[in-house]
């Protein structure tokens, strides 16, 4: 025990003549017993991660090798805390890989590049001055996204294991937090999916002209129009009443909506078909789900920049505010879209990172995915507010006809003798001359600032402002096409990266013997999803959404990140990860990557949290209810949620994360446990777990 332990090349050769590490009674490729000595090593002193599991089956065990393996351990300087020795086949079975890079490098494009970025980042540049809100939107991105998306890039590759089992890899104790990101994920595919089935429904209804929603229906005595249509407006009748048929509370559940319980039947089997087979078959569609997005904001674009008020839309969406950036919330809306705009901590691009080759650049992966899924978010945005813009002027130019109208009845004026560009010197003349007259009509402030200012984010822009603005463009049926075809796109895309992140972990587990083929079980994962997802085909189910789409994710995404970040960091080591991240991609993380891995990214995630938190508390939880019988209509009615649903939002809102401190206890326990039951013999500590109570 005294004497010098030698070179690790000396050591090596001591444990290949000695024969430890060949195996146990009972030892496969499954257990870490077995073949742990080799992450024990500091890759400085020898490469541990390039040698390969083995499989063997030797009896017994010599007093030596235990005695050498402890030698190990203190080399490495992690006695009592063996590293996981990650399988290059990940549990035995030759691991899937990717059939070309490029395919790797979409399917992670379309996981994060989803619906967020055409619905919510064009809406909070508009929110927040504009061009002003890039700047902590590129802050955030710098120092919270890329460095944390490169985190789960590599530890996938290096591991080669889905979110599970990387972080069971890592410590035990962490294996709650792959627990967490598939809960999440799973939570996550149910309302996701559900928005895909809107949109499948606005699909099937655009192939016919004049659109459905351009006009408002007859009554059902057939003699005028409905009544809740002209008090609103035919997109918004549409949308809350032919689509979701919405209650008037959330404690009105209502009966199923049959038409979206078929598209919900049928956006799941077409899930289902795309990632029957993995990555065999979603490295395929990814073709296709990942490009046409591009090709069709490029339609728009093109479009868009031709018609009036094109320009306006852009002006008036990048005009920096820097004044802006004295609110705390601008910095915390860009860090969360940051955040969710990547699809961090799903466990998605940890499960398609591990089907990587282990010695791939994963640090240039992250950077270029990243910046182009900011990059898609800019393009975007010019591509939205474009054909906003456009719908903007149309509707500032009726307003103005209006007013013109009123002037002409009012004051006996001849037709045409006001024009929209004399309207104001009009205007002004006669109120000049006969205020008492012009002051008693009904006069709209016109001004393209506010028509502007009432874009949206979420459904509400998709379903409802940007449909609108489809009713104006020439040829509307065939924009309709293409714009449902292409949110169809970007969501199915995204579910991939969802799925991905279910099947992966369950697979890795051994859930199911290894005998029922992996198409059985991801049916059964959709067929699952489904029969759960049903509860959004409620009259109430958009309710349901919105709090599934609040509270399931934000808060857990978040804390799970932030237990990332310090696991890898401080619990694999950071000297540890920086070596694999050396060996895999031909060079050391310099001193960026380290500062925001140790210190930066996790007090940002942590600064988040605390916002997050006190903003949630800051104002009581509440939805807005579509009810035509409020005396504001068409403006939504704001209720506070009941108490059982408050109770269900507080569930959702911690019950990934818990998996955290569960599975630690339970960790704990069961080692404690070992102790008590399997006291040491012969004098010798145990060589695991002594540590742990």
């Amino acid at each position: 025990m005294g004497r010098s332990l030698g070179t690790p090349e000396a050591l090596a050769a001591e444990v290949a003549a000695t024969g430890v590490g060949q195996g146990r009674a009972g030892a496969g490729p499954g257990s870490g017993r077995a073949r742990g000595w080799r992450g024990l090593l500091p890759t400085n002193q020898l490469h541990w991660f390039s040698f390969k599991s083995q499989e063997s089956t030797l009896a017994g065990q010599q007093a030596g090798d235990f005695l050498l393996r402890r030698r190990l351990r203190a080399v490495a300087g992690m006695a009592g805390t063996p590293g996981p020795d990650p399988p290059a086949d990940g549990g035995g079975e030759a691991r899937p890989a990717w059939d070309s890079k490029l395919q790797y490098l979409l399917s992670c494009v379309g996981f994060a590049v989803g619906l967020g970025n055409l619905w919510r980042f064009p809406y909070l540049c508009q929110t927040y001055g504009g061009g002003a809100f890039l700047i902590p939107y590129v802050v955030a991105l710098a120092f919270e996204g890329i460095p944390l998306f490169h985190i789960e890039l590599a530890v996938g590759q290096r591991l080669r294991r889905g979110s599970v089992g990387v972080w069971t890899a890592i410590s035990p104790y962490l294996g709650g937090v792959g627990l967490g990101c598939f809960t999440v994920s799973f939570l996550v595919s149910l309302y996701y999916n559900t928005v895909l089935t809107w949109v499948l429904w606005y699909l099937l209804n655009s192939f016919q002209h004049p659109l459905p929603w351009s006009a408002c229906p007859l009554d059902l005595n057939r003699t005028g129009l409905e009544q809740e249509c002209r008090d609103s407006s035919p997109v918004s009748y549409f949308w809350y009443r032919r689509t979701l048929n919405v209650s008037a509370d959330i404690s009105d559940g209502g009966p199923v909506q049959w038409r979206l319980l078929l598209c919900l039947a049928v956006s799941w089997a077409v899930v289902y078909l795309c990632v029957i087979r993995g990555i065999e078959t979603t490295g395929k569609a990814i073709y296709f789900t990942a490009l046409f997005p591009y090709l069709v904001l490029t339609a728009f674009l093109v479009r868009g920049l031709t018609l009036p008020g094109a320009m306006q839309g852009l002006t008036y969406l990048f005009t920096p505010d820097l004044r802006v950036l004295q609110n705390p919330r601008v910095w915390l809306d860009a860090a969360t879209q940051i955040f969710f705009s990547l699809s961090l901590a799903f466990g998605g691009h940890i499960a398609f990172a591990s089907y990587n080759p282990p010695r791939n650049n994963c640090r240039r992966d992250a950077v270029s995915i990243a910046l182009v899924n900011s990059m898609t978010s800019l393009y975007a945005s010019v591509a939205v507010f474009s054909v906003l813009g456009f719908k903007a002027a149309s509707d500032h130019g009726q307003c103005l006809d209006r007013n013109i109208l009123h002037l002409i009845n009012a004051f006996d004026l001849p037709e045409q003798s006001v024009s929209r560009d004399t309207y104001t010197a009009a205007l002004v003349r006669l109120n000049a001359s006969q205020p008492a007259q012009v002051a008693g009509l009904p006069l709209e402030a016109c001004r393209l600032e506010d028509f502007l200012d009432k874009s949206a984010s979420g459904t509400g822009l998709a379903f409802i402002v940007f449909t609108e603005a489809v009713l104006h463009m020439p040829g509307a049926p065939v924009w309709a096409v293409l714009f449902f075809a292409m949110l169809f796109s970007l969501g199915l895309s995204s579910m991939f990266g969802n799925m991905e992140s279910i099947i992966t972990p369950l697979l890795d587990l051994g859930v199911m013997p290894r005998r029922v083929p992996k198409e059985v079980l991801t049916g059964l994962a959709c067929l699952l999803c489904f029969l759960m997802a049903t509860c959004f085909t409620l009259r109430s189910g958009s309710y349901w959404l919105e709090i599934f789409d609040q509270y399931a994710a934000a808060l857990n995404l978040i804390l799970l990140a932030f237990f990332e970040v310090i696991g890898v960091v401080y619990v694999y080591g950071m000297k540890r990860f920086c070596d694999d991240v050396a060996w895999m991609t031909g060079r050391r993380p310099g001193f960026y990557w380290r500062a925001t891995w140790k210190v930066v990214s996790p007090l940002l995630l942590l600064t988040i949290f605390v916002a997050y938190i006190a903003l949630l508390a800051s104002s009581p939880p509440h939805y807005k209810a579509w009810n035509p019988r409020y005396e504001r209509f068409p403006s939504r009615q704001e209720k506070p949620y009941p108490g059982w649903v408050l109770a269900a939002c507080a569930l959702l809102s911690f019950l990934p994360t818990l998996w955290v401190p569960v599975v630690a206890l339970g960790q704990l326990l069961a080692r404690c446990r070992e102790k008590t039951r399997d006291p040491p013999q012969d004098g010798r500590p145990k060589p695991r777990g002594g540590r742990a109570c």
